[in-house]
């Protein structure tokens, strides 16, 4: 079964065409790396998948709905330098804030999802750190509280755009180490610059160039890598 379709999808942003004719399907539980310029339309897509932005042609369709209408099945992970570092947030409220369903009638938050909060803290290895002002976290560690955040609401898909962007070597790896724990249980989409990590760690490539190609892991060469990040037209879109 098919967890998201495109289907002949375009969108622009003024004069500036950022997907043509896109086609591609993802099966449910499969691990999916997305490359691509700057410019090519990556964070285009995800915005589509998580019903940001309606396509101007075609049409786009998660678990057989519509975007909004699966928004709860659907778990998502920025970048965690789009997080105001000077905003008195603690680490267990963010993660927390990936279940607002969940809070009672008077703004009550269930214990049980607390709980919750807590386990994957601990899950993804920073047990002891729920009180610590967000802002004041590693980059990795960062990383992890909106990981942890995004699978609060236990999603059938989760979208990472650049979850490894800026952060050492060892949390990378334990980021990566985490995720291929979900291999096969959910549908994992990750937008990646590291080409290494993505032939290391996808089971398909997406490749985004306005169009789109799929291709395995393997035929990802840095040959290829080169020839698909040089500028295109000045474009400041994704």
């Amino acid at each position: 079964m098919a967890d998201i379709i495109f289907k002949n999808v375009s969108f622009s942003y003024d004069a500036t065409r950022v997907l043509e004719n896109v086609s591609f399907v993802v099966e449910a539980g499969e691990y999916i790396g997305i490359i691509g310029p700057n410019g090519g339309g990556k964070t285009t897509a995800l915005k589509l998948m998580l019903g940001f932005l309606k396509p101007q042609s075609g049409s786009v369709h998660l678990l057989d709905q519509a975007p909004k209408k699966v928004r709860t099945k659907v778990g998502y992970v920025p970048q965690a330098n789009s997080y105001d570092a000077q905003f008195p947030i603690s680490v267990l409220e963010v993660v927390l804030t990936g279940s607002l369903s969940k809070v009672g009638f008077w703004g009550m938050i269930p214990s049980s999802v607390k709980r919750r909060a807590r386990e994957l803290l601990e899950e993804v290895g920073l047990k002891g750190l729920e009180e610590r002002v967000f802002g004041s976290l590693s980059g990795g560690q960062a990383q992890k509280v909106l990981i942890a955040r995004a699978l609060m609401c236990d999603p059938q898909i989760l979208l990472l755009d650049e979850p490894t962007a800026n952060i050492d070597p060892q949390s990378e790896a334990a980021i990566f180490a985490y995720l291929k724990t979900f291999k096969g249980k959910k549908t994992i989409l990750i937008v990646m610059h590291n080409f290494d990590a993505i032939v290391k760690n996808s089971e398909r490539v997406l490749c985004f160039q306005h169009e789109v190609s799929s291709m395995k892991p393997s035929e990802v060469c840095d040959h290829f890598a080169i020839g698909i990040y040089h500028p295109i037209g000045g474009e400041s879109h994704e």
